[in-house]
Formats: C-alpha cells, structure tokens, sequence
C-alpha cells in the first residue's frame, strides 16, 4: 500500500467504553474511523463529541447509529462505506477492524423464580451479537473486498470466557464462542494475510460492565488482585490493538491475548 493511501478503521461499538478509546486512539495515528454503534437520542451528544475529536486530528469519521446485529443494516453499513472508499480520490483499505459489542442477557441459569431464569431467546440474542456478529461481519467484508493483505482484526474477550459469574453465563458462552471464531477465521484467512485476534482484557469500569449485577465487588476484587495495584482501562486495550495495527505484520495471528496487567494469571 502507498504511504499516501488512507488508513480506514472500523468500529464496532464505537460509542463507549473500549470502542470508543480504540477509536481516537487510532484517529490519532492518521487512521479514519468508521464507527458502528447503538443508542438513544439522548446519547448523541455524547457521539457528537467524539465525531469532534476524531475529526480534529485530521481524519474523517464516518459514523452510523444502527443495530449491528441486524443482517439488512450490516448490508447497508458496508455497501455505504464501500462507494465512501470508492469515491475517494485516494486509495483507501480498511486495516483495523474491531468487534466490541457488549450487549446480552444478564439472567441466572437457574433460579427459584422460573421468572428470572435465562430462556432460549436471551441465549441465542446474546451469542448472536456478543459472538456470531463477528463472523458475519468478517464475511460480508471479506466477500466485498473491504479487507485485504495486511488488515488486523480484533474481538474483545474477557476472562469471563472461563470464569463464572452470577447472571454472567450468556454472555461468558458468549465470550468462548468469540474466542473459538477467532481461531477459525485466523486459520482460514491465514493465506490472505489477514491476521485475527482476540484482545482479553482485564475487568474495566465501562458502561457494559456496569450494568453487571455485583460490578461493584468485581472491580474491588480486581483491583485487589490486580499486579499493576489498579484496573485496567479502555485507553490501556486501544495502544495495544493500535500498536499490533501500526506493526502491518499479520503474522500473529489467532491468538488470545491477555492485556489485563497480570489480573488474570494473579488468580
């Protein structure tokens, strides 16, 4: 690729928590970002605010309030950013792509109020945007040539793929599938030199995990446990995904990498 073409980064979640950081970090280091993300009216603001950063280091930013679940929306977000691309005067790829959805179920598997229980509805909602929605949006990129030789891309996982949690079991389902899809699409787009990867990252004070049941003795016992004597944060996951991307060599692929500060080898 030329040094004058364009670095694209695509977003998914792209409105908070470690979307949000990958997303100006990036923006920083001369890549455009095309966020995904999915809120209400009342959090615009709050977008608008990162469009503005964004923008003000001299990238453009493309953003889309959509449901990256839905399979017609994923059809018309790519096909949009695609004629973006292609109308450009210069040559652009998309080299960063990162999945960081954080939307599921949080209900006990078992309970003596069968109202409370999981059902398969919640499961199935859980694994399709938290796991599934990788791969669908991988292959629908693939197939439309938007990722090539040299593209990285990222899932976030989290310990919670072999911990457990109360209320956590859809989403920790969710998080071992995301580490299996990671294997599989590294082994099968190893020939294009595409690399894929999964970031594990420590617990970290984001609006996902909030909503958690109990977050608030998660965070004290990591930060307890924690080697570097503190939580990890959104800004420590986006230099690394950052710096992986700024290497271009996608020859590590496939692998789970733990960005926590130790907590989780620290038992």
């Amino acid at each position: 690729m030329s040094d004058i073409a364009k670095k694209w980064a695509l977003i998914l979640g792209a409105s908070s928590g470690f979307g949000k950081a990958t997303a100006l970090e990036l923006s920083r280091r001369g890549y455009h970002i095309c966020g995904i993300h999915f809120d209400r009216k009342a959090m615009q603001p709050q977008v608008d605010a990162i469009i503005e950063e964004i923008t003000g280091n001299g990238v453009e930013a493309l953003f889309f309030n959509r449901n990256a679940a839905d399979e017609k929306l994923r059809a018309k977000t790519l096909d949009e950013l695609g004629e973006h691309i292609s109308d450009d005067e210069v040559p652009s790829r998309v080299m960063v792509v990162l999945h960081s959805l954080a939307f599921g179920t949080l209900r006990p598997f078992i309970s003596d109020d069968p109202s409370e229980i999981i059902n398969k509805k919640h499961l199935d909602m859980t694994l399709d945007v938290m796991a599934n929605s990788l791969v669908y949006w991988v292959q629908d990129m693939f197939t439309r040539d938007l990722i090539s030789a040299g593209t990285h891309v990222f899932g976030m996982t989290s310990s919670g793929g072999h911990e457990v949690w109360r209320t956590y079991g859809a989403v920790s389902a969710a998080k071992a599938a995301l580490e299996s899809h990671v294997r599989q699409l590294a082994f099968e787009l190893g020939r294009f030199e595409i690399s894929v990867n999964a970031i594990r990252a420590g617990v970290t004070d984001t609006p996902a995990l909030r909503k958690i049941p109990g977050h608030d003795d998660m965070l004290a016992r990591a930060a307890q446990k924690n080697p570097g004597g503190r939580l990890t944060r959104p800004e420590d996951i986006a230099r690394v995904i950052a710096d992986l991307s700024d290497g271009g060599n996608t020859w590590m692929t496939g692998n789970i990498i733990g960005v926590d500060g130790g907590e989780d080898v620290a038992g």
